[in-house]
């Protein structure tokens, strides 16, 4: 397995991918047809960048990890001016009441999701070069909590809180690995309760948001409504579903099961076997990040493969707590399967650059 799990990891991230494209179709076709009058218009999208995100991935594959150490910086700043344009009117557009997207024809580029994986490799060089500091909070930490913090204003001004939260659970998940004193995570955790607070008081559709996922029988035909459609979706999959293309929520119930919604949609169509294939698709995915990071002699290696790792299983479990009603709705895809050009070349990119990593250990 050792030997080989490079050609493992990578032939189960197609396979899976492939498996999302067609899970697009089939949640998609209805509201594509309606919306475009044309039932593939989504599948032709998200193939697209399926293409490019695979031919990335082995490109980058085959491109050393050194150079992210090197570059890290000069990645980091044109990411975070992307951020900056994206605010600006006239360059950014708004999609879903956020300004979170450079509009290109029937393409939308979503610059935060960019940001993600700059930041793990930023964070991961900062953690490799100051391990001697890192239970010291001024020298060690303070540093990368204040990027942390500068990146978290600038996509909270879009506003994205479901990345932000990705990002900040990803970099601190990095500094719990580095050794960091356990007080600073109780400190965290209390100015993160701080926080939240704040962002209802200047927002108050986030109390809506909260009120719902409490109770979405407050509001059924408002905020509580996405929650209860999923519901409706996953409650009568059963063990097998009801059959693939034969979903009922996605006919103008659930509002456009493609995206955050798609897990819903698999669980009403193919139940309990559908359930446990996307899990065991992500458990394979921490397992062989694991063991990829583990077996790194080099430490930036290690830190950045957690990192990558990390990000693609908070953004995973974040996607199906909402659709099962655990936490309120974020607009967070799920990995590899969800409608999104962005978020699926990103994180074929990261698995790019652990794959890269796996094979650079067979040279030792």
């Amino acid at each position: 397995m050792n030997k080989y799990i490079d050609k493992y990891l990578s032939l189960a991230v197609i396979l899976f991918s492939i498996f999302g494209l067609i899970m697009i179709y089939s949640s998609s076709y209805i509201w594509a047809e309606y919306k475009f009058n044309d039932a593939f218009r989504y599948v032709k999208l998200q193939g697209l960048f399926l293409c490019v995100g695979i031919l990335l991935m082995n490109v980058i594959s085959k491109i050393d990890y050194k150079n992210y150490y090197k570059y890290a910086t000069h990645i980091f700043v044109f990411c975070l001016i992307l951020l900056i344009l994206v605010l600006i009117p006239g360059i950014g557009t708004i999609r879903n009441g956020s300004r979170s997207w450079f509009g290109i024809g029937s393409f939308g580029i979503q610059p935060s999701e960019f940001m993600k994986l700059s930041l793990i490799i930023l964070t991961s060089r900062y953690l490799s070069k100051s391990d001697k500091n890192i239970k010291n909070f001024v020298r060690g930490i303070l540093p990368i909590l204040t990027i942390l913090g500068l990146v978290f204003f600038l996509i909270m001004l879009q506003p994205d809180f479901g990345t932000s939260m990705i990002i900040i659970v990803s970099v601190l998940s990095l500094l719990f690995i580095s050794g960091a004193n356990m007080k600073f995570f109780l400190i965290a955790g209390f100015v993160g309760i701080i926080g939240i607070i704040v962002l209802i008081l200047i927002a108050p559709y986030r109390l809506d948001r909260i009120i719902s996922f409490v109770n979405p029988w407050n509001d059924p035909l408002g905020t509580g409504f996405q929650i209860i459609q999923s519901l409706y979706a996953i409650g009568p999959g059963g063990i097998f579903g009801l059959g693939f293309l034969n979903s009922r929520q996605k006919h103008f119930y659930l509002p456009e099961p493609q995206t955050d919604f798609i897990f819903s949609i698999i669980s009403e169509e193919l139940g309990v076997f559908g359930i446990i294939i996307v899990s065991l698709f992500f458990l394979f995915i921490l397992y062989c990040g694991i063991k990829i990071a583990l077996n790194s002699k080099n430490l930036f290696a290690k830190y950045l493969t957690f990192g990558m790792t990390f990000q693609i299983l908070i953004q995973a479990i974040m996607n199906l707590m909402v659709v099962v009603g655990l936490i309120p709705v974020t607009g967070v895809t799920l990995p590899f399967l969800s409608y999104g050009g962005s978020s699926l070349l990103i994180t074929l990119c990261s698995m790019g650059i652990i794959l890269n990593i796996a094979k650079s250990q067979k040279n030792f």
